[in-house]
């Protein structure tokens, strides 16, 4: 059986990078819309629901499957609630992959994101005990 492992001829630097993302687990869905698009991200915690709304923006931009780690990158985001921390994330990753900060083929260009349709629900979540 043939080595699926594409070589690009990466510094140690790089590989090491490589090496702490683990194979991308989509914990997204893409739903209908008349207009643009509307996405659906969840995950165990609050960090790795973030984290896959911005891997749902970029797989939407680009083919997140033919994108390897070779460095890191780090956003700050501020907000006054749940809604206003997870748009301002998700703007700051938007300006980041539109800067060409990245190179990366992009499919789609994403223009703005709505803030009037944003949600963010806990299932499960434990109630404190009084």
């Amino acid at each position: 059986m043939a080595d699926d492992r594409r070589d690009y001829n990466l510094t140690q630097a790089q590989e090491g990078i490589k090496a702490k993302y683990p194979p991308i687990h989509m914990k997204y869905e893409y739903l209908d819309h008349t207009a643009d698009v509307q996405l659906h991200a969840w995950g165990d915690t609050l960090e790795e629901a973030f984290e896959q709304c911005a891997m749902a923006m970029f797989g939407y931009m680009t083919d997140t499957e033919t994108v390897e780690p070779l460095d890191t990158v780090e956003v700050e985001a501020e907000g006054h609630d749940m809604l206003s921390l997870l748009f301002h994330f998700l703007d700051e990753w938007l300006y980041k992959f539109s800067a060409n900060e990245f190179f990366i083929p992009r499919e789609v260009k994403v223009l703005s994101i709505d803030r009037t349709r944003f949600r963010i629900r806990s299932i499960g979540a434990q109630r404190s005990k009084q």
